[in-house]
């Protein structure tokens, strides 16, 4: 019993008689196996006294008849070759079913390999930002050195950037991708009225996208020094700094750059990021997020859609913009004031508008130097504005920003006349009916004149300041509260709400009629480009 328990295969008792007619057919032949199962059973020795002889023809028989058999196998292969190509034919197909099946599996999970590890990558990287925009996104080589003497933070890739900003690489992605064709939009556009007459279009940023050029603007431009000459939204600078230089000159030569903020797009402020010291990949998505396109909107389906056409561009509206343009102008600057220094000339610069003044013989060089400028503007990628050129002279009054600079910095007199006129109008009949400036609010309005002139003139701004508190007291009324911008975090439903309130298309008025011929060509340009 434990003999049959440790035996081979080959020695136990075959279940039934097809296994027995199998162990024949495979064995050679039957007396070999008759000879296996006697050995089994005990009938014919193993030791050394069993007769050998017998044994060893019916092994060597056993042998002998497998060879002729494959043999024979083999000969009718040969002379039947169709049915060895048909043999052949099956192997090989066998075969290659089989080597289809490794390299269909080994295919499968290579595509599952690279699935994870893309979608790992996309979560600590931006790998596309846009048509035209993610071609540096694989550089993240930054010049450190560079931005620690600048005293800026070391961003050496896109994940670095999201995380000093406190938002996912995600949402990162969602902030500054730039999209042809979209149902969101990161800014809500209006329109002010300008000064001279005419509309300005303002581009407010969306909460998350203002929370993030906020870091921009404290952590990065607000540690770049800008050229003495600007005086446009810089700290301890105002439209007072900027007139001051020219107070008591005999010339004073006004001039205006056109479309300043559309002048200045996405290459240069990417140019600005880059020459700081930060990597491709870095400055390209930092200019982007301190960028725009011209939209237009669109109804198709009942659906918003935002048609992105043109360069990207700063808008004007984010907190960014002045800064960059400021860090954008030093060397305009610095050649311009060169050039007025070198022709007897002062220069200050507050935004677009360029100011020159000058008294004895520098005052002989105004033709010369507004040729000069012109050329040195239009090197620099911008372009003066020709109607908005004006040259004061002496004995006629001169301004500098709207600040009065013939003898001592003063507000324009008929201005100023008519406020206090009104002042005087409210004191004895009341608010009613009356307005100041575009109207509005007017206790808001002339609080903020009073401001104005107090800036300008503390004297005459403190008692200004005095009678406007004095009518507000008086009609019980408080000053509207201004709502505040919180720096901390938004919800991403907050921040979807806000993209989805209704905006005024860049080239159209909200108080004009629908231009149906535009809105059809912005119609067949979705539809172009969903049939892409």
């Amino acid at each position: 019993m434990a003999e049959n328990a440790t035996s081979s295969p080959e020695e136990t008792r075959p279940k039934n008689r097809q296994e027995l007619y199998e162990r024949i057919r495979s064995g050679g032949s039957r007396e070999e196996v008759i000879l296996k199962d006697m050995i089994r059973l005990g009938f014919w020795p193993k030791n050394e006294n069993a007769p050998s002889v017998p044994e060893q023809i019916i092994t060597r028989e056993a042998e002998l008849g497998r060879e002729i058999r494959a043999l024979l196998t083999e000969q009718r292969r040969v002379e039947n070759p169709e049915a060895l190509l048909k043999e052949m034919r099956k192997q090989r197909m066998a075969e290659s079913k089989k080597k289809r099946e490794e390299t269909k599996q080994r295919h499968e999970l290579e595509r599952k390999e690279r699935v994870e590890r893309w979608k790992q990558r996309k979560e600590k990287e931006i790998i596309y930002a846009g048509e035209g925009f993610s071609g540096g996104l694989n550089q993240t080589e930054c010049d450190t050195q560079r931005l620690s003497q600048k005293g800026l933070p070391i961003l050496t890739d896109t994940a670095s950037l999201a995380s000093a900003l406190g938002v996912s690489v995600n949402e990162l992605r969602f902030l500054s991708f730039c999209r042809a064709v979209s149902k969101h939009n990161h800014y809500r556009r209006f329109y002010i009225a300008k000064k001279t007459g005419g509309k300005r279009l303002i581009s407010a940023p969306m909460p998350r996208l203002k929370k993030a050029q906020y870091w921009i603007l404290q952590n990065i431009f607000s540690k770049i020094d800008c050229h003495k000459a600007a005086h446009g939204f810089l700290a301890q600078r105002s439209i007072v700094s900027n007139a001051l230089p020219h107070v008591g000159a005999e010339v004073v030569i006004n001039m205006d750059l056109k479309d300043f903020f559309p002048t200045i797009t996405y290459p240069r402020v990417k140019g600005v990021f880059f020459k700081m010291g930060y990597s491709e990949a870095v400055a390209t998505i930092l200019a982007l997020l301190c960028t725009e396109s011209e939209v237009e909107q669109a109804e198709l389906d009942g659906e918003t859609w935002y048609v992105c056409s043109g360069d990207r561009f700063l808008p004007q509206g984010a907190p960014t913009s002045p800064s960059i343009t400021n860090v954008l102008c030093h060397r305009l600057d610095r050649r311009l004031q060169g050039l007025a220094q070198k022709l007897g000339f002062t220069y200050t610069r507050y935004a677009d508008d360029l100011t020159f003044s000058a008294s004895g013989d520098g005052t002989k060089n105004v033709n010369k130097l507004k040729s000069l400028v012109y050329q040195i503007v239009q090197s620099e990628g911008f372009h003066v504005h020709p109607e908005k050129d004006k040259v004061m002279r002496k004995g006629g009054k001169k301004e500098v920003t709207g600040i009065v600079v013939n003898e001592k910095p003063n507000v324009d007199r008929a201005t100023l006349h008519k406020f206090r006129a009104l002042l005087h109008k409210i004191e004895k009949e009341g608010i009613a009916g009356k307005t100041w400036g575009k109207g509005g609010d007017l206790l808001s309005a002339i609080e903020g004149y009073a401001n104005y002139v107090a800036m300008v003139d503390a004297t005459k701004g403190k008692t200004f300041q005095d009678k406007v508190k004095k009518i507000q007291a008086m009609y019980g009324l408080s000053k509207p509260a201004r709502k505040s911008y919180n720096k901390g975090k938004y919800s991403i439903q907050q921040s979807e709400q806000a993209i989805k309130q209704p905006i005024v298309g860049v080239n159209s008025k909200p108080e004009e009629k629908k231009d149906e011929t535009k809105e059809s060509g912005l119609k067949s340009l979705l539809n172009k480009f969903w049939k892409k």
